[in-house]
């Protein structure tokens, strides 16, 4: 098994695309597996069983949904939402920017895309209104964090799918942590405004805010919908999929009436293009995942890590640690799809709920798209700001303190994760 990941890691550190390296680094296992004879063909079933499960259609469909929205004028009518609520103090903008990414992550579920959205429309504003040029891209960054952690978060489908859990259960454990991570980063943000003092935003009269929040009202639905659907059992995941991309179709054709027939050919081959990225990954590394488990990998790290403690809570502590250093070089899908099916065993042997285990693994793992040296959030406002990576990596700083500290509250605090849950 050692073979497998010295052939992984050098294909890696020769450049190869992650995917193609677990299908490259599985074929050769395959090949150099002497104990027993193994068919080859293994690996192209092994890569179709992977992603042919049901539940992954939702994958997808909320990429889409969230595509659709982004182009749709949401993005807009959000920050518009939040500039007139809580756009008031000194360097409010930074919690607009927050608060509009709050919204969009119960829309979209990707990181990525809320950044590029938002970063679009309030990094060069808050630049213009004198907020500096590396502040900006540091505050969009740390909102975009938010997405990945509330529902309709695309890892915890991914998650679930690994642990075999309750895609409903893993999208409502995420709904506290994400708000409190948001309300921390907004918090932050208003203290740099007192500190630095940065302009304050204008007062607005009832009437604007009325009339904003109406405007607004149908993208705010959205995650609405999304979140009674679940919580109150009325449709299964994937219909609520179906449900979302059926919903934003109906609201940027007939009431922003931003999009039309002709642009929905770019819309789905971008959709298509982000999910195919996803559920490659799933199918690359599903051969990988079963040597590691033919190897008996877990056994090995269960021993391990009992040999250290088999306090529950000490144990889940030592797997964060491992994950937050992984999560240095690693992007968060490919670390869970190549290390969840080595530690998902680890909570199972302990009696840690799965649901409480997957959030806290998540939320770690989302923590490394705003950690240096990779930090892919970081890399993306920097396209956007053309500020340099490093001077956005010292300025988030703050804001990665809180996330560890939010990631440290739900290791200690199960119910942090478990509260919406229950009943489910």
């Amino acid at each position: 098994m050692s073979s497998l990941f010295i052939i992984f890691l050098v294909l890696l550190f020769i450049g190869t695309e992650i995917g193609f390296a677990m299908i490259i680094a599985a074929w050769l296992g395959i090949e150099l597996k002497t104990d027993r004879f193994v068919d080859m063909v293994m690996l192209p079933n092994s890569m179709l069983g992977g992603i042919g499960l049901y539940a992954l259609v939702q994958i997808p469909l909320f990429i889409l949904a969230g595509e659709i929205m982004n182009r749709g004028g949401i993005t807009r009518h959000l920050i518009n939402f939040a500039s007139v609520w809580v756009g008031r103090g000194r360097g409010s903008l930074g919690q607009v920017s927050v608060g509009a990414n709050l919204m969009m992550g119960g829309i979209s579920g990707s990181a990525v895309a809320d950044a590029v959205a938002i970063g679009k429309a309030m990094i060069p504003e808050m630049e213009a209104k004198g907020y500096g040029k590396t502040y900006p891209s540091a505050i969009v960054a740390a909102g975009a964090l938010v997405a990945p952690i509330l529902p309709p978060s695309i890892p915890m489908v991914i998650y679930a799918q690994m642990a075999n859990v309750s895609v409903a259960k893993m999208f409502m454990s995420g709904l506290l942590p994400g708000l409190i991570l948001a309300v921390g980063f907004m918090t932050i943000a208003a203290v740099i405004g007192r500190r630095r003092n940065l302009p304050a935003g204008e007062r607005v009269g009832w009437a604007e805010k009325v009339q904003v929040s109406l405007n607004a009202g149908w993208a705010i639905l959205m995650p609405v919908i999304i979140l009674v659907g679940i919580r109150l059992g009325y449709m299964t995941d994937t219909e609520i999929a179906a449900v979302a991309v059926v919903y934003a179709l109906l609201v940027s054709f007939f009431v922003y009436r931003s999009i039309a027939i002709a642009d929905l050919p770019a819309l789905f081959a971008s959709a298509g293009r982000s999910s195919a990225v996803i559920l490659f990954l799933l199918a690359a590394a599903a051969p990988f995942s079963w040597l590691v488990a033919e190897s008996q990998v877990a056994d090995h790290v269960v021993d391990a890590i009992h040999s250290i403690s088999t306090n529950p809570i000490v144990v889940l502590i030592i797997v964060n640690v491992f994950l937050l250093i992984v999560g240095l070089v690693l992007e968060p899908l490919p670390a869970m799809v190549i290390f969840l099916p080595a530690l998902i065993p680890i909570g199972h042997e302990l009696g840690i709920d799965p649901v409480h285990f997957g959030a806290t693994v998540v939320i770690n793992l989302m923590i490394g798209l705003i950690t240096p040296p990779v930090g892919l959030l970081l890399f993306v406002v920097s396209s956007i700001s053309r500020v340099p990576f490093v001077s956005i990596a010292r300025e988030i700083m703050p804001f990665l303190l809180w996330a560890l500290v939010l990631l440290v509250l739900t290791i200690l605090f199960p119910p942090l994760t478990l509260l919406f849950t229950s009943g489910m």
